[in-house]
């Protein structure tokens, strides 16, 4: 028995229709050794070295950021956080990103405050480490300050460089869909 091509051509279409090719869904994860509920993106948010920056290095490999928010649910006991992972390149190298003042995040309405965080100790990390030689930090996020994220056309992430220079990046693509969506999923309304 044969199927026509145009019944295959439409059944293929359905089903890429129905799929959510997005990589930056929301995910969550039941660390069973704590009991501690993680709520994630599947992947995290990628940011490229701004115009300005990547036209002074442009014969180098650049550096990237990551950044992703957390949400950890201890037994109904919410609190949320900023992953941020920045993956060295061969143009100039981040300071420390624990040292205070060294990162920088601005939005629409102006400087978004990043206090250095504290993690629970679990036995999964909230992300993934793109490069095992990148640094890795985790910041406090309260939820005003991931409702001002998700609505802001503007997100720059400004790194001080070891040399004093100022590494900025901006995300790859818009992260204002990816960020409402997450608080969608989190149940974090726009009240």
């Amino acid at each position: 028995m044969r199927v026509p091509l145009i019944s295959l051509l439409l059944l293929a279409g359905g089903m890429a229709g129905c799929a959510d090719r997005s990589s930056t869904k929301p995910i969550e994860v039941l660390d069973e050794r704590t009991g501690v509920t993680l709520g994630a993106l599947k992947e995290p948010i990628e940011l490229a070295p701004s115009a300005q920056s990547a036209a002074l290095v442009s014969h180098k490999q650049v550096s990237f950021a990551y950044l992703g928010p957390i949400e950890w649910n201890r037994s109904g006991i919410l609190s949320y956080g900023l992953w941020v992972h920045i993956v060295p390149g061969s143009d100039r190298q981040p300071g420390d990103i624990h040292a205070p003042e060294t990162l920088a995040l601005t939005l629409d309405d102006g400087p978004l405050a990043l206090p250095p965080g504290e993690t629970p100790k679990l036995g999964r990390a909230p992300y993934r480490q793109l490069a095992p030689w990148g640094q890795t930090a985790y910041f406090d996020l309260t939820v005003d300050g991931l409702k001002r994220m998700a609505a802001s056309r503007k997100l720059e992430l400004r790194v001080r460089a070891m040399d004093g220079s100022t590494m900025t990046f901006t995300p790859t693509q818009d992260s204002r869909p990816v960020l409402t969506k997450y608080m969608q999923v989190r149940g974090i309304t726009g009240d």
